[in-house]
Order: structure tokens, then sequence, then C-alpha cells
């Protein structure tokens, strides 16, 4: 029979003792790393005396020795561990189907819905969940130049780091099997938990693991359990568990264990408030070394994964590509569908194509989580429209990150920056997003936030922190902040960024909206106005102008500034000039600004593109001016035109005749129609008559297109009038997405600025003094 004790022989307790004074611990220490309630044990072990045999083999494993050497007289049957790991005549597999099938309906009902929020009743997990994809390399945990990282497109902005530039994806089932001890990371709400239930109830049905039986454990819950008990152990809490499906025979789980056949899924390493943690992950430490032979999977949160697990190989999980996006929301919409799965996946479709759209393109780099994406659907699912103000969608996603997705889910936090209530966290997180968006650093160092944290806590009080005092809570707010909101992330080693590129607009658009609140002087609205001609900064004017109560100061601001870009140039000026004068010659409905919109555009492109069509159409007179344009630039004279084009331009000529009002333009349009060759003739006579008349026949059209409609006056421009010109038109066009973003203008404000758009100095200067 086994011996049920060891000791230590008397000539190795003092190699044992030289190793604990290695390892810097006191006996109380290592008594708490055996999960001993006294240190009587450890004292027993240095003494010499005998002591459990488990308690002597964990003490050796902590202390980096070996078991056998330091024991005296092991016994020669008590090798491995394994010699009593299953009694004789076992039938292995008979036990774990008996036991799976008592488990069965248990583990359904543990793991097998989902409860999401805001959403009054569970789904069944089939019915939802997308199978993940796994990084194997972790981004955080990469050494990179922050300058490798400052030119990066904002689209490309929220994919660095997340998976999608240059890391490759594996399937999450591949990760599982092939590696025994694997803990999955990931940022928050991007399906740790769902991952794990989706595993187990893989196994439970046979589909994976089907000779291993499912043990799902929240960690949180095993913590909370062992406070009542007074005693860590995973072992035990196994135990009780079983308890619910009828197993209350001790020896089933040692025995299923010690023969490698549970699968482990442990979920929520950092739920565990921090004074229990350190009992939890040595728990799991020595669960895993005694039972090494089973497959462990846990979770936790990339920014805790600092909580380091022996053994344990760490991936992260991917953020959803394209193809996921559309089989989520195929799900999803089916799941919910009021009416029948055709409509559902008729919405889903119509979900689908609008996130696609241009305009919506902020929204798919939030919803490549679950999280995200789930509550994209439940906007859209009620409106049947993404939302006009994206600053709703925004700030319901940031009450799920600050609070309500842990609060819905019954998980408390440690509150470790100075218990910060919720106002306090959205000021601090203003302020960096601000000041690191002014400086253009869409990454910065960790040294860099710390210190904006930093003058934030100082700010708090009147009465100066130590130094190093304050650099410890800087540094353990901003892991606060990464690990349990997930809105700063580390992207490298030493580098972070907001999590979404969408937030750090949010944060700095929010924070010039409560200075300009707090101000009478307007001047943070100003201070965002001088960026007008910045496309980095198109996104923070469109959230300013939907958070301010009025938007009236910043749009008339901003037509200001616009009006200012080329005030000092007279060439410009008297190109604004024509415009206006060729649009007081429409008498028909297009608003003036339309006309001079669509004439200034006009002499600026060298072929007529397509959306000319509408706004041609919306007036006789200037679908006229858009295809004499259109004719000018075909037949130009430097044009090398052949037989077949010629008479293309002629044809043209002929329609354009049909459409002209003027007595005197047509009579003058079709004399020249009428001295151009017709197309009976054949192609040596045409190439004649171009070589005598062409060019005479083209300065003609030109006069006499330039003196009827007035266009055609080959705008000169220097490089960089072309240059102001294009920031002049991005910036109106700028103020016109404000106008139409469901901001708060009043009437009059909107109609000034819409009748004022493109106008020259002197009129803007009349129209004041009218």
């Amino acid at each position: 029979m086994v011996k049920r004790s060891l000791q230590a022989s008397l000539t190795k307790v003092q190699e044992a003792k030289r190793a604990f004074v290695r390892k810097g611990w006191t006996q109380d220490n290592l008594a708490f790393e055996v999960n001993l309630k006294t240190r009587q044990p450890i004292w027993r072990f240095f003494s010499g005396r005998p002591v459990e045999r488990h308690v002597f083999i964990e003490i050796c494993s902590l202390l980096d020795l070996s078991w056998r050497e330091i024991a005296s007289n092991p016994p020669a049957e008590f090798m491995e561990l394994e010699e009593y790991s299953q009694p004789p005549g076992l039938d292995i597999d008979r036990l774990v189907q008996q036991v799976r099938s008592q488990r069965f309906d248990k583990i359904q009902d543990q793991c097998g819905i989902l409860q999401l929020l805001d959403i009054n009743h569970p789904v069944a997990i089939d019915d939802i969940y997308i199978d993940v994809n796994i990084l194997e390399s972790i981004a955080s945990q990469q050494w990179l130049e922050i300058t490798a990282l400052q030119n990066l497109d904002p689209k490309e902005f929220d994919r660095f780091g997340l998976g999608e530039v240059e890391q490759k994806h594996i399937p999450g089932m591949q990760a599982v099997e092939t590696y025994s001890k694997l803990r999955v990371l990931g940022k928050p709400g991007v399906g740790k938990t769902t991952f794990l239930q989706y595993l187990a109830i893989q196994c439970n049905q046979g589909v994976f693991a089907a000779n291993q039986v499912p043990i799902f454990i929240s960690l949180r819950d095993f913590a909370e359990d062992s406070i009542v008990t007074n005693e860590f152990s995973l072992l035990n809490y196994i135990r009780s568990y079983f308890l619910t499906s009828g197993i209350s025979n001790p020896s089933v789980i040692e025995t299923l264990l010690l023969s490698g056949r549970v699968l482990l899924l442990l979920d929520g390493m950092d739920e565990v408030l921090n004074q229990q943690s350190n009992a939890v992950l040595s728990e799991i430490r020595r669960f895993s070394d005694k039972y090494h032979k089973n497959q462990l999977v846990s979770t936790c949160r990339t920014a805790s994964q600092r909580l380091g697990l022996r053994g344990f190989t760490d991936v992260e999980i991917a953020p959803f590509t394209s193809e996921q996006i559309r089989a989520f929301a195929q799900k999803w919409f089916v799941a919910f569908s009021k009416t029948n799965i055709k409509n559902g996946q008729a919405q889903s479709a119509e979900f689908i194509q609008k996130l696609d759209l241009p305009e919506n393109w902020q929204f798919r780099q939030l919803v490549v989580t679950p999280l995200f994406l789930h509550l994209a659907c439940w906007v859209f699912h009620g409106q049947e429209k993404f939302p006009t103000k994206r600053t709703d969608f925004y700030k319901k996603g940031l009450d799920l990150l600050l609070g309500k997705w842990d609060e819905a889910r019954g998980i408390e936090r440690d509150d470790v920056y100075r218990g910060f209530l919720l106002p306090q966290k959205l000021k601090l997180l203003s302020q960096i997003a601000a000041a690191t968006f002014e400086q253009g650093q869409y990454f910065f160092e960790q040294r860099i936030v710390e210190q904006y944290i930093g003058d934030y806590i100082q700010n708090l009080t009147d009465v100066p922190m130590d130094v190093e005092e304050l650099q410890i809570e800087s540094e353990a707010a901003l892991k606060t902040i990464e690990a349990q909101h997930g809105l700063l992330a580390e992207r490298a080693r030493g580098i972070f960024s907001f999590s979404y590129l969408a937030f750090q607009e949010y944060f700095t658009a929010r924070k010039i909206v409560a200075s300009y609140n707090l101000e009478a002087s307007g001047q943070a609205l100003s201070g965002l106005v001088s960026h007008i001609t910045d496309p980095h900064w198109h996104e923070i004017f469109l959230l300013t102008a939907a958070m301010l109560r009025s938007a009236d100061s910043l749009v008339q601001l901003m037509k200001q500034q616009i009006d200012a870009l080329v005030a000092q140039d007279s060439y410009l000026q008297e190109f604004l000039t024509w415009a206006s004068q060729k649009s007081r010659t429409i008498p028909t409905q297009p608003k003036d600004a339309t006309i001079r919109a669509f004439y200034l555009a006009l002499s600026r492109t060298p072929h007529l593109p397509s959306n000319f069509v509408l706004a041609s159409s919306l007036d006789q007179g200037m679908f006229l001016d858009a295809a004499l344009n259109n004719l000018l630039l075909e037949s130009a004279i430097d044009k090398n035109l052949d037989f077949a084009h010629a008479h293309a331009c002629g044809d043209a000529l002929s329609n354009i005749l049909g459409i002209v009002l003027d007595a005197g333009l047509h009579k003058s349009l079709q004399q020249l129609s009428e001295q151009f060759p017709n197309s009976e003739q054949n192609q040596e006579r045409f190439s004649g008559w171009c070589q005598t008349n062409y060019v005479t026949w083209s300065q003609q059209l030109n006069t006499t297109i330039t003196n009827y409609r007035n266009i055609n006056h080959h705008w000169q421009f220097t490089q960089q009038q072309e240059q102001v010109l294009q920031r002049y038109y991005d910036a109106n066009q700028l103020l016109l997405d404000c106008l139409n973003s469901n901001c708060e203008v009043t009437a009059a404000i909107r109609q000034e600025i819409e009748a004022t758009l493109l106008l020259p100095v002197k009129e803007l200067e009349d129209r004041e003094w009218q």
C-alpha cells in the first residue's frame, strides 16, 4: 500500500532550506502557496518530520526540487502520481460516459443560453454564436518604436494591433486542439465567456472532446465561495459542483482528473478582486501541475495578462472579419425578428448594405466585437437605420464599457483610481483624448499618458502629492482604465492608444463642448475652427456640432474661417464673382449656392462627371452649359480627332441645338453645325476640311459659347491656388455636413449660411449693408 506521508532525509533538509532562502519567502508565504491553513506542515517539512505526501510534493515543486531526491526512502511503488489514479479493473471510458450523461442537462442549462444586453429573454447559444478567430501573437507584447505607428491612416488605426493588418488568424477550435493549456485573452466584449460556453456545449454534445467531461467554472464565483469556506480548493469546489448532478463519490472526480479526462474551462481571471487573485492563481497553478494530463482553457482580459500562468499558452481573440460580421448579423436578425425568418434575413441584408456605405465607416470600425455588433444590430432593429447622430451610439457604447457591461453581469471591480465617479472618469478621458489629438497623436508613450493622468489627479486636491506616490497612482489608474473599461489599449510595449479612434474623437469633441459651456468667450470653438482645413478633424466638427445645445456659434465661426481662406487672393475672388454672376442668370428653382457650386466645379473639371447630371437637370440653362462645356473639351484644337470622334462631336452639337431657347445662340450654333462635314462624306474629304477649316471653326464655337453663355474662360490657377480652392471646397462641404447632421441650428442662421455659400468677399460685405 502506498505510504500516506513522506519526510525529507536529514542530508537533504539543508538543500531544501537553501532553496527556501533563495526564494526569499517566509514560512507563512510558503504555507499560503501550498494552500495550508497553518504553517505547521512547513515547519515539519524543514524539521525532517513526516508530512502528507501531496503537501510534501507541492512544497518540493514550489522550491524547484525533485521530491524523489529530497524524500527519505520514497516507496518504490510511488514513482508517479498515476499509480493511484485508477482502481484495478476500472473501465475509464464507461465512467466518462456515465458522468457525461449525468452532467449533460446541467451543462446545457449552465452554458447553452446567453442573456444579451437589453434583451428581456435568453437566446440559445447556437442561435447567435459565430466561430471566433485566434491570434497566436499578442500585439501588446511586441516591441515597436512609436514613430512606426504615427503615419497610420485613420481608417487603419482601429485595425492596428487587432489582427487585420499583418497577423494570421486560426479558428478558435483549432487553438484549443493545439494547446492542452490555453489562456484566451481579449478586450472587453470580444466574446471570451461565450467562447468558453460554446466549448462546453460542443464537448457536452460530443462534437468536440467526446472522451472528456466538460467543467465550466466562473472564477469569480469560485473566489466568492472560497472566501465563505475559507479554502481555495478547486478540487473541493468541483466536488460540490458535481453534487448538483447527483455525483457524490469523490473518488469519481479524482479518477477522472488523474486519468486526464476533464476539459476544465476557467472563465474570467480578470474578474477576481485583487485581494483574492493571488490565492486563485496559486490554486490554478497547483491544480494544473497536479492534474497535468487534463485540458485547461482559461480566459482573461488582455490588459490583465500579467497574471501569469506557468505552462499556459497565451492567445488573443481576433476582431470579427467582414464575413463574421455578416454571419453574426444574419443570425441576430433571424433570432430577434418579430415576424419570420425571411424578414429577419432581409433586415440583416439591409443592415450590412447600409453598414458598407462610405458614410458609415466609423460604425464599421466599432462593430468588430460581439458587444458592439450586438448594440449596432439592436439600434438598427429599432430604427431601421443607423443613428444620424453618432454621438448617441458612442454614448451607449461608453456606458457599457464604463460600468453597465459589468453591472449587467454582476461583476464587481477593484476601484483603484481614487474612487472616481463616472463624471470624473469621463472628464479624465476627455482631457487625455483632447491633449493627444490636438498634437496629432493617435499613439502615445506610456509615460506621456501617465503624466496626463497625474496632472488630473493632482488638480483634484489642493495638497501637493509626493512625486513617487503620484506616479504609482497614475500607473495604477492607466492599468485600470485599460483592464476594466478597455478604453485605452497597449498596442505595443509601452505604447498606448484609445482602443477605438471613434472614442478618442468623441472624447475630444466632448472636451470642446464642455469647455465652451463653461466659458463665455467661445475660445474652445475658435480653437476647433482653426483646424477647419485639416481632414483629421472632420469628425471632431461633426461630433461637436451634434453635442452642442446650439451650434449657431460654431457654424458661423466656420463660415467666417472658410471665407477668409480665399479673401486675400484677387484672382480667386474674380473666379467666385464669375460664378455668382452665372447663378443670377438662372431664373428657376435651384438655390443660388447650388448654382455657384455647379459652375465652380464645372470650370475645374476636365470631363463632365456623372454627379453633375442631377444638378444639371434642375435647370435647362445649367444642363445646356454642362453640355456646351463638354463639347468644347471634346472638340478642343489640341485634341487628336479621328474620323469617328469628330462626327461624334458633330452629333453632340446637333443634339444641343434641340435644347437651345435663345434665338441668337441657336442661329450661331446652327451656322456652325452646317459648316461641319456631314457623316456621308468620306474620310479623305473630311481630313481635307479639317486641315483647312477646323481651327477656325473651333475658335468660332469657343467665341460663340463664351459670348452667349459666359463659360469657358480658361481659368489659369497656380498650384498654390488649386490647393487653396480644394481646401475651400472641402471646408464648405464640411460646413454643409454639419448643417445636415441634425445639429441644433436656428432657421435664420441656417438660411443665411446657405444663401452666402461660395460668395466673393465684396458681395458678402454688400449683404451686411443691406
